[in-house]
């Protein structure tokens, strides 16, 4: 089983499992439509369907198997202003792939990316990773400037890739490798 040691710090916020306690901070992101329009098949969520989407995520505080999701919330003086998440995709070859969901009236002072390269680098440092990989629609303009922010390299436009809201949409595929990770400025 891997676990970080919580709480993980930064200098601006805290990294901590998320509990049935953070639904009201959640809930106002969730519910926003600026904040789902890019998840696939994602709406507006209702304050029940956020109390178990918190339910599901308290539950990804570690990972004991291929395929599962760590989630952590992401806290600062205001309380949670978001979610990054890494999936294990592949024990064999040391490939995660990280997500993130923050609620905009946070955007604009490089919390995302703090957030994000904290628990990035769990998995590179403490995990043992090789490959960390991130997806986004192609329109998703933040969400790619993030993860090149994060110096992430674009190693794919997928064309038409996927169907989303009802049409094909393209998707660009970002990674970093830990050697390139740990050289970074």
């Amino acid at each position: 089983m891997f676990q970080p040691t919580y709480p993980i710090h930064t200098p601006r916020l805290t990294l901590r499992p998320v509990t049935i306690d953070d639904l009201d901070d959640v809930y106002a992101y969730q519910s926003r439509p600026d904040v789902v329009r890019w998840m696939l098949g994602a709406e507006p969520r209702t304050r029940e369907q956020s109390r178990a989407s918190v339910l599901a995520m308290a539950g990804e505080d570690a990972w004991r198997a291929e395929g599962d999701c760590l989630t952590v919330a992401v806290v600062d003086g205001t309380g949670v202003i978001g979610t990054v998440e890494l999936v294990w995709r592949s024990e064999r070859d040391r490939t995660a792939e990280v997500g993130y969901v923050f609620h905009p009236d946070h955007g604009g002072r490089g919390l995302a990316t703090e957030a994000v390269a904290a628990l990035v680098d769990w998995g590179f440092d403490e995990v043992g990773l090789h490959r960390v990989f991130g997806r986004c629609h192609a329109r998703n303009e933040a969400s790619a400037r993030l993860m090149a922010r994060l110096g992430m390299r674009q190693e794919a436009h997928h064309v038409q890739s996927y169907l989303f809201d009802g049409q094909w949409a393209d998707q660009l595929v970002f990674a970093v490798l830990a050697r390139e990770w740990r050289s970074r400025a």
